[in-house]
């Protein structure tokens, strides 16, 4: 049985900054409370007992340091190997901008079928498709590789769209929320010849 834990990096702003919508054009590293997410992750997995045997993560700061900390706190150290399939959207001309001014170019409908449907608005340089296939192909690669227990940090746009890997998208979208709060995970295992979800969102 192969363990894949997705996780999403920890926070970026502070509770006094006005968040933005950081995509992949926007390198911002950590704020404490994301650090300690990141602790709270490597504690979580410890904890569980996955000690995974490869950690990825995407070319940004974020998930490089969460995976860092979080490996760190598990105990056993390892490199953690970037990889630019798990780079957030590019979310074009709302890069960087406050929700609100997102919602007043595209319209409250468009981010709701975002957040509910996966479908991306007018305007992201974003192929939804070929971030299917990248899951899929990685997917495949680390059921090659015989590993057991894998970790990917990557980002809320990104992972979203991990649970094609079951196949069922429609019927994971019916019972859990599409997105993973900055330092939760889900949780998926290789069982029965298929993929499987065995838990969304969870906050270590």
């Amino acid at each position: 049985m192969t363990i894949l834990i997705i996780a999403r990096h920890g926070n970026t702003f502070n509770k006094n900054e006005t968040p933005t919508r950081v995509g992949g054009r926007t390198d911002l590293q950590l704020v404490e409370t994301g650090r300690d997410q990141a602790k709270k992750l490597g504690a979580w997995l410890k904890n569980k007992n996955f000690i995974p045997e490869v950690t990825y993560c995407s070319n940004l700061k974020r998930t490089k340091e969460t995976a860092e900390i979080a490996i760190k706190e598990l105990g056993h150290p390892q490199p953690t190997f970037p990889l630019e399939i798990f780079n957030e959207v590019d979310y074009g001309p709302d890069e960087n901008q406050t929700e609100e001014k997102v919602i007043a170019r595209i319209g409250k409908d468009s981010i709701q079928k975002w957040d509910e449907e996966a479908i991306v608005p007018g305007g992201w340089q974003f192929n939804p498709d070929e971030c299917i296939n990248n899951w899929k192909n990685f997917g495949q690669h680390i059921l090659e590789d015989d590993q057991d227990t894998i970790l990917v940090v990557t980002s809320n746009g990104i992972a979203r769209f991990a649970p094609h890997l079951t196949n069922d998208f429609a019927n994971f979208r019916n019972n859990h929320s599409l997105k993973l709060s900055t330092g939760a995970l889900g949780l998926l295992k290789f069982e029965d010849n298929k993929w499987h979800i065995v838990d969304w969102n969870v906050k270590p």
